[in-house]
């Protein structure tokens, strides 16, 4: 067997293209990009758009049970996750001058104010580092940007039991 790409058309699912509006959509969205992979230097800050996005290589999650049951490999993809309505970011435990960081998502978190829509949105970060957002209302969006492609480790990620 070669070492072709997956592709789409392989999968019953086609690229996920999701947004976030509640808590419970965020609790989805948390689950699919738990363990991606992005690097500093893919992350952007736009004040002026009240936008913050990164670029990220995510496990799917989704395709998990399929490609086991069909004895194949697991599969990761490239994918945008944007967050609009950001009035403020920061980040804790990792430097953003550092470009080449490479960071693991491990869940966003929404934290609401007194007085809604408004809140908090966490992005934490493997090794305790996190990403902080003030944000005027909870908007986020998940967006698959390539094909899947055959992770490399081989398995999926564990976080233990």
């Amino acid at each position: 067997m070669g070492m072709a790409d997956a592709r789409f058309e392989d999968a019953a699912e086609t690229p996920l293209r999701l947004i976030a509006l509640g808590a419970e959509d965020l609790a989805v969205i948390s689950a699919l990009v738990q363990d991606a992979v992005g690097v500093v230097g893919d992350t952007a800050w736009m004040p002026r758009r009240r936008r913050f996005a990164m670029l990220i290589n995510r496990f799917r999650w989704e395709d998990r049970e399929a490609a086991e049951r069909a004895g194949r490999t697991y599969e990761r993809v490239r994918a945008v996750l944007a967050l609009d309505g950001v009035l403020s970011a920061r980040a804790d435990g990792i430097d953003p001058h550092q470009r080449d960081t490479v960071f693991s998502v491990l869940s966003l978190d929404f934290e609401p104010d007194a007085e809604p829509p408004g809140g908090t949105l966490r992005i934490r970060l493997a090794g305790d580092g996190e990403i902080v957002l003030s944000v005027e209302c909870l908007e986020v969006s998940l967006t698959d940007v390539t094909r899947p492609h055959r992770a490399l480790a081989g398995r999926a990620p564990d976080h233990g039991a």
